[in-house]
């Protein structure tokens, strides 16, 4: 019979335990050799290699831990004023800038009384003694006014008085005195091309909304309802419903005008074409309507029809241009220098009257008692009378 595997050559026994045993040792004694000689292998034929490498070239190692690179922060140039100018007028000038709301009258309509929403405009405080600009349009007819400050808080407002219709300002006033004051800057220096900031309560209710563009154009005129307002100042800065009343500035932070109106819409699709007016006539106003309560303008008492080259050619008229007066009031003082229904008045101080400058654009050049020539159409000749213009009764 054959040994069995669990004898030895001398015969003797051994328990299969003993056996595995020793297998196993042999087993754990040949992986850790193994290891070792493979690590040995890896490190001399890759590791090594690769080490060598990474120290020749640190600049890998500088890279960082994340996959993208961190935004290098820009370089913002201290001296330049359309980058930096209009965040520092916001907080500068933005305090003086209110919401004008007016509450208007109740109306009638066809299901009978019912009281209408109130209208909403912007203004400005020109004096720490609570003086605000705004638009006529904005306070016209109203009831009741309130202002909201640019922290929110609300001042019950009283009207002083407007220039309407020479111009489309009126002044208000709220209690109290410190408040914050814009400064006036002088619009005769704004040229075309000017950087200008526009702030105002958009749509009504977004207050100091700013928004930022260039002087487009001087000396426009435009045909607003019944008035045309002369010598505006037009932009292309965004200006909304609810902007009107509002501060149009220079760089500075200096108030050059008041917005006051917009062309949108209609067949040319108008987009940023706003007009103010200008911070020169704004003083000039704001100045009489704070001493005085009103403002002082001169006017003709007459009573007239404007002639056109049309009118003219229909009536065989012998002028195409000028005022045809049908009545002046008696005792005035155009009345003494001798001027009568049936003239033709054509000039008034140097100045042409005709469609592109109508009597009350003429006039707004003038001053209460300021003595000027006037030139008019009678009996197929001209005659020149020196008169002293008088004011515009209130």
């Amino acid at each position: 019979m054959p040994r069995s595997i669990m004898e030895n050559r001398s015969g003797e026994k051994r328990s299969p335990c003993v056996i595995y045993a020793l297998l196993g040792g042999l087993s754990l004694v040949s992986g850790i050799v193994g290891t070792l000689v493979g690590g040995a292998l890896i490190w001399f034929f890759v590791a090594r290699p690769i080490a060598d490498q990474t120290a020749q070239t640190p600049v890998l190692a500088t890279l960082p831990s994340t996959l993208l690179p961190s935004p290098t922060p820009p370089v913002v140039a201290t001296d330049d004023p359309v980058r930096t100018a209009p965040a520092r007028i916001a907080r500068e000038a933005g305090p003086s800038v209110v919401t004008v709301v007016s509450q208007l009258p109740p109306q009638v309509g066809f299901f009978g009384t019912f009281q209408p929403p109130p209208a909403r405009g912007s203004g400005v405080i020109i004096d720490p003694r609570g003086y605000i600009i705004t638009n006529h349009h904005v306070v016209e007819g109203a009831r009741q006014l309130y202002v909201i400050l640019a922290d929110g808080r609300q001042r019950p407002a009283q009207l002083i008085g407007s220039d309407y219709p020479f111009s489309d300002l009126a002044l208000i006033k709220i209690e109290g005195d410190a408040y914050p004051a814009a400064r006036l800057g002088d619009s005769d220096a704004v040229q075309a091309g000017d950087w200008v900031v526009a702030i105002g309560s958009a749509l009504g209710d977004l207050r100091n909304s700013v928004t930022i563009g260039v002087v487009s154009g001087l000396g426009r005129s435009l045909q607003t309802r019944d008035v045309v307002l002369d010598d505006l100042i037009q932009t292309d800065a965004t200006i909304n419903r609810g902007n009107s009343g509002g501060p149009l500035l220079n760089l500075e932070g200096e108030v050059i005008g008041i917005n006051t109106a917009i062309i949108r819409g209609g067949a040319e699709q108008a987009e940023g074409i706003g007009f103010a007016i200008p911070s020169n006539t704004v003083r000039y106003v704001a100045d009489q309507l704070i001493t005085r309560g009103r403002v002082a303008r001169p006017y003709l008492p007459i009573e007239f029809v404007p002639i056109t080259p049309r009118l003219a050619a229909w009536y065989n008229l012998p002028v195409d241009y000028g005022l045809f007066i049908q009545a002046v009031r008696r005792g005035s003082a155009l009345a003494q220098a001798g001027v009568q229904p049936g003239d033709i008045l054509l000039s008034l101080g140097g100045q042409r009257i005709d469609e592109a400058h109508p009597l009350l654009r003429v006039l707004a050049r003038h001053q209460v008692g300021e003595e000027v020539e006037i030139e008019i159409w009678r009996d197929n000749a001209t005659q020149t009378i020196r008169i002293a213009l008088e004011e515009l009764p209130r």
